[in-house]
């Protein structure tokens, strides 16, 4: 099979190469060709906006924007004389005059170099900043740096104030109303959880964050709702530069970090390390009833708890320019994690046949810690400087899961009961991967790649009950379970993408074939399959002279089942949740639908996004009555969802010193299907706002306050309430382009809360948790020579995820 897939690969190749232009043919018609650059740092800006005026009468003639290299070009000009306007959004516009087309051939006018807007008064000076949200063709990304209430916090912390997201109270983040979606650093894929990503890297060591909601065929299908990629902080200063950071706050919360970059000739080096803990104070309520054959079990809840969470982090990467158009880039990285919960309630349950109430102290403590390592090789091959190149980059991560939850119930301080559970294993992957990209000219190229992933985990479960006699917790033998699950993918992908007049085009195919085995060891049973997918996508986009596009796309996607979803056995969480995995799981598979409009005025961005999104063979965590006052989770193929929706992004400045950056999304969920063989139909409408505010109020001291809404929301068997927050940070540099102070506080007004409701004919849950008291955090940040980071990442070491241009 493998060999077919490489022969298939081979021919992808060799097709279009057969296809490319020769050298004969007639003249070229007339074109003009340029470079535009920022003037401080001479980094290459892409999207920049070229428009060319006929100089006899100021008409406009013809535009476009800059590549990723900051290259453009402009063809197909008739014979006259010409001038060019170069603009950036935050910048000033350059005007190139004296353009004379007598001849036919290219034209290249050099390089422009942009300086940043500056607007002037007798006490203020302000200088431009870019839209904290970038739109490209194929993504949005998130400039770091501008969400200063974030300084001290994680990913997750930035992702609260950006389109498309959404982060409840314990920091689980949503892409377009769902939890699955894949996540990279740099463009890698991670053995890890998402949500476990993205609360343990740090906003610091965070260069930006690439969200793409339709990717092409290029990527990974795997996600229901899209790729969150987070690109890591590297420098493109010359000799040796960095950033030191320290920060601290209340409720026992700390950190520290550390980047270092060494730039010479053709050698760079970074290494960095961080190290974190987090504690939330939290209060909780909680109301439960079963039913099993008109037998009621009640209990209520309601007590104090924590959220902790502390990680340390070393990543390091080498790259040599070989000469030759090679570059070779070698990295890795370390963590070690720790994630706790912990509950101190007070619990009283009673049942329908004898309604007085036993009172009791309940006390959970939940841990999920473990430690992983990663390395990984890159070579970027360039044939020449126009975009012919092959990439090839190996990975591979490993990571050690350890997770045990404790509950106990005690009367007069002394442990009645008490149950603990276990969860352990090691999980690693893999990574081959290869991509060729094959320009026909400076509009128009063909891509082609190849891709294998192997996935090999194992997780040991155990259950303990706690024995007065022995003051301990005993093994239980019949709960003791082993699964081993290895899975592989190889792909092999095809795009070709064109641009004729203002309309870009992109159509691309992908190929996957998916081996899976589970083996329970208990049991001695095996599941596997064998299965071939096929993902087409398309996308287009049409240009408009005066600086609007307009882009459509559809591609098709997979969300496949793993780990315990699979496991076919029962596996206790706590004492009162259990949950069963299903073996029979079928993939979800996704057709994904948008239609995107952006434009600019002057220093105002503006953009408007609808989507649609059908999720096929839906796949819903269900929950029913194991015993009583026990809850069971069990998985399955409910039917269908449909996502129809609207995201608007509106960056502008009412006044010199003061942005705003307006975001909405406004969507419309609808999900139907069969529950035990009961049709079943829910909907609703969905809404969130993001209204987040800088204040200058001179050139070192700068103020952020975001405020933050989602409306109430719907699954198959439950409802989630609305929640609104509100952060500030007042920024002050205290020494100019060194020292950094930010004073943040988060949730300002105590109103950041998880309310849901689960209910079923059998069983009823209603779980709230807010958090105790205000986060005031300070951050510290102290540049080491002027530190500054890449704008955009060089080809093969950067994010791993090019912007496809048409």
């Amino acid at each position: 099979m493998r060999i077919y897939v490489l022969l298939l690969l081979l021919l992808l190749l060799v097709i279009p190469a057969q296809q490319r232009p020769g050298s004969g043919g007639g003249m070229n018609p007339p074109s003009i060709t340029g470079k535009v650059s920022e003037l401080s740092t001479n980094i290459p800006m892409e999207f920049a906006n070229i428009v060319l005026f006929n100089s006899d009468d100021s008409t406009q003639v013809t535009g476009t924007v800059t590549n990723k290299d900051g290259v453009f070009l402009l063809e197909r000009i008739k014979r006259g004389s010409y001038y060019l306007e170069a603009s950036y959004i935050g910048f000033d516009k350059k005007i190139v005059d004296n353009i004379i087309i007598q001849n036919p051939g290219q034209l290249n006018i050099g390089e422009i170099k942009l300086t940043p807007h500056t607007y002037g008064t007798e006490e203020i000076l302000i200088s431009g900043q870019r839209s904290p949200i970038s739109y490209e063709i194929d993504k949005k990304v998130i400039d770091v740096g501008s969400q200063f209430t974030a300084a001290s916090g994680t990913a997750v912390d930035i992702l609260e104030n950006v389109p498309s997201i959404t982060v409840d109270i314990e920091g689980n983040v949503s892409l377009r109303g769902s939890g699955n979606f894949t996540v990279l650093i740099d463009g890698r894929p991670t053995v890890l959880d998402a949500s476990d990503v993205l609360q343990q890297i740090p906003a610091s060591s965070i260069q930006n964050i690439e969200i793409i909601t339709n990717p092409s065929a290029k990527y990974d299908p795997e996600g229901t709702s899209g790729i969150i990629n987070i690109v890591m902080k590297k420098s493109d200063q010359i000799g040796i530069s960095g950033v030191a950071e320290l920060n601290g706050g209340l409720n026992d919360q700390y950190g520290a970090e550390g980047i270092v970059d060494y730039r010479s000739g053709d050698f760079q080096a970074n290494f960095g390390a961080n190290y974190n803990k987090r504690l939330f104070k939290m209060v909780e309520e909680e109301n439960n009833w079963t039913n099993r054959d008109e037998f009621y079990s009640y209990y209520d809840s309601e007590g104090n708890g924590t959220r902790g969470r502390t990680f340390l982090r070393l990543n390091g990467s080498l790259s040599y320019n070989l000469g030759l158009g090679n570059l070779i880039t070698l990295g890795g990285r370390f963590s070690d994690r720790a994630f706790n919960r912990i509950s101190n309630l007070s619990y009283n349950q009673w049942t329908s046949d004898d309604p007085s109430r036993q009172f009791f102290r309940s006390y959970s403590d939940r841990e999920r810690s473990g430690y992983s390592y990663s390395a990984f090789l890159n070579y970027l091959l360039k044939f020449n400087e126009t975009g012919h190149q092959l990439i090839a980059d190996l990975s591979y991560e490993s990571a050690e899961n350890d997770e045990y939850s404790i509950n106990n119930l005690r009367q007069d301080g002394a442990v009645i009961s008490g149950q603990k559970s276990t969860e352990a294993g090691p999980d690693e992957n893999f990574r081959i991967k290869l991509d060729y990209t094959l320009p026909f000219n400076a509009k128009s190229k063909f891509e082609a790649g190849y891709q294998t992933d192997i996935e090999l985990s194992t997780e040991r479960t155990g259950l303990y009950y706690y024995q007065a006699d022995v003051n301990n917790y005993v093994e239980q033998i019949d709960f003791r379970n082993e699964a081993n699950y290895d899975k592989t993918v190889h792909s092999v992908y095809s795009l070709y993408s064109n641009k004729i007049g203002r309309l870009g085009f992109q159509f691309g195919a992908r190929g996957e074939y998916t081996g899976r085995q589970i083996d329970v060891a208990r049991s001695n049973s095996s599941f596997e399959i064998d299965r071939w997918d096929f993902f087409p996508s398309a996308h287009f986009s049409y240009e408009f002279l005066d600086k609007h596009q307009l882009m459509t796309s559809y591609t098709r996607r997979i969300n496949r089942p793993r780990g315990w979803q699979l496991e076919p056995f029962e596996t206790w969480m706590d004492a009162y949740n259990v949950r069963i995995g299903n073996p029979g799981l079928l993939p979800e598979y996704i057709d994904s639908y948008e239609l995107g409009y952006q434009t600019y005025i002057g220093n105002m961005v503006f953009s408007v996004e609808g989507y649609y999104r059908v999720v096929n063979n839906k796949v819903e965590r269900l929950s029913s009555v194991y015993s009583d006052g026990v809850t069971l989770s069990s998985v399955d193929n409910v039917g269908k969802d449909y996502s129809l929706g609207t995201e608007l992004f509106f960056n502008f400045d009412p006044i010199k010193i003061w942005n705003v950056n307006l975001i909405g999304n406004i969507y419309d969920y609808k999900i139907e299907g069969t529950i035990n063989n009961r049709d079943f139909s829910r909907t609703s409408f969905n809404w969130n706002i993001r209204f987040n505010n800088i204040i200058k109020l001179n050139d070192r001291t700068q103020i952020q306050i975001n405020t933050i809404y989602n409306s109430p929301s719907v699954s198959s068997q439950g409802r989630t309430e609305d929640f609104l927050f509100v952060n500030a940070a007042l920024r002050y540099e205290v020494i100019a382009n060194m020292l950094t102070a930010t004073l943040q506080m988060r949730d300002v007004l105590s109103s950041f809360k998880r309310e849901h409701t689960l209910q079923t004919p059998d069983l009823y849950t209603y779980r709230l948790a807010t958090r105790e008291s205000t986060d005031i955090m300070l951050n510290l940040r102290f540049n080491i020579n002027n530190y500054k980071q890449q704008r955009r990442p060089q080809n093969g070491e950067g994010s791993g995820l090019d912007g496809d241009e048409f």
